[in-house]
């Protein structure tokens, strides 16, 4: 289920009071429905700029985490994306190990973050 606008959000949250006020304590397609629900606004508000934004990274590797965070990437699927081993990548995300320059070029264009940050910060 996806949402995209403030009405379907509206909606939505309409139906989930709904499911609260009726209950669901052993009803699995209400508890189902429920999840689904919550997720979808969660979603919607999440993209709508609903939540607190938090500061910019200041160094690589926690801009990096915060790039796979965001497409809710899974850290090998991210190493996979760019390209690397999956050690390699976990050294760089712990700073034991630095970017070379093909690895930043692969952040810029596949994570777009920004060649002056990490020309800053690597």
């Amino acid at each position: 289920m996806i949402i995209s606008n403030e009405v379907e959000c509206k909606v939505a949250l309409a139906q989930l009071d709904q499911l609260i006020a009726e209950g669901f304590e052993g009803v699995s397609e209400r508890e189902q429905r429920f999840d689904i629900l919550a997720k979808a606004i969660e979603s919607y508000q999440i993209r709508a700029g609903y939540f607190p934004v938090h500061p910019k990274p200041t160094t690589l590797p926690a801009m990096i985490e915060l790039k796979r965070q965001q497409r809710q990437l899974k850290q090998k699927d991210l190493a996979q994306l760019l390209e690397v081993p999956a050690g390699r990548l976990s050294q760089i995300l712990s700073g034991k190990r630095r970017v070379t320059m093909d690895l930043a070029k692969k952040l810029y264009e596949r994570l777009d973050i920004s060649p002056e940050f990490i020309l800053k910060t690597a």
